[in-house]
């Protein structure tokens, strides 16, 4: 008796998991025109600073998709720019949040001569050319960049899908814009990565709060894409699955190997 109360038990958990970390599998979004090889934060070098409107048009280009991140200003313009603050691509201790868009036009990017773009500057620019992989910025339950976002991507014509670490920003798509295909982000948190809860950051890193976003893509982080909840997403579930962030040709092909969509930088594949 107490065996078969064991396995009620262990069978339940199981159920459990698989319930909380399931991705979208009714009335999915289409993502036919999502399933390329994205360059990470534009194709960017040297010469052009990633998350530039010149990294953005060599990416369109040579026709690779476009991962890019956005953020609010303290006006709520939204910009195209990955940390929450200035130090390591302005060299200034700012945050974004604490300036307006007129502020941050003073800064450049990595000591070139271009500035901060705005997410309908991209639009523009891209203008339908390849798809979009846009990385919603956010570490609390605010979602007023989602509901400006909607302002700007409800109108563009080209192909994109909205991704991010936050269940909750994505919890916000899911219930006003089911049909924009959604994407969770998932990496190893730690507490240098990540402040506050560290059950919720035990939840981030195993996908357990899929329950609030149902992702239809899973973005993973490479050095955990082996791990048996990606396997689950994608093989019973049917999730797609891009990862991040692929450095080197060896990496990128065995992406293409396992039939996995890159988001990749530092070289052309």
């Amino acid at each position: 008796m107490l065996g078969f109360i064991i396995f009620l038990i262990i069978l339940f958990l199981a159920l459990l998991y698989l319930f909380l970390i399931s991705p979208r599998l009714k009335d999915r979004a289409d993502m036919d025109m999502l399933l390329v090889d994205y360059a990470h934060r534009g194709l960017w070098n040297e010469q052009y600073p990633e998350n530039s409107l010149p990294a953005f048009a060599r990416a369109a280009e040579s026709g690779f998709g476009i991962e890019l991140d956005i953020q609010l200003t303290k006006d709520k313009r939204i910009v195209v720019f990955h940390d929450y603050d200035l130090v390591r691509m302005c060299g200034a201790e700012k945050k974004i949040s604490e300036l307006t868009y007129r502020e941050l036009c003073e800064y450049r990017l990595g000591g070139s001569a271009f500035g901060i773009p705005t997410l309908a500057e991209v639009l523009k620019l891209v203008d339908g050319r390849v798809p979009l992989l846009i990385e919603l910025k956010g570490e609390d339950s605010d979602t007023e960049l989602c509901k400006r976002a909607v302002s700007l991507l409800d109108k563009y014509q080209g192909a994109f899908s909205v991704e991010s670490f936050n269940p909750l920003l994505l919890q916000w798509f899911k219930k006003y814009r089911p049909r924009y295909a959604r994407g969770q982000l998932v990496t190893k948190v730690t507490k240098k990565t990540r402040k506050g809860s560290a059950i919720v950051g035990f939840a981030l890193s195993n996908l357990l709060l899929n329950l609030l976003s149902r992702p239809d893509f899973i973005a993973v982080d490479g050095k955990i894409r082996k791990r048996p909840m990606i396997f689950i997403c994608e093989r019973l579930f049917g999730a797609k699955i891009f990862v991040w962030t692929v450095r080197n040709r060896r990496a990128y092909e065995t992406c293409q190997r396992d039939e996995r969509h890159s988001i990749f930088e530092k070289f052309i594949p």
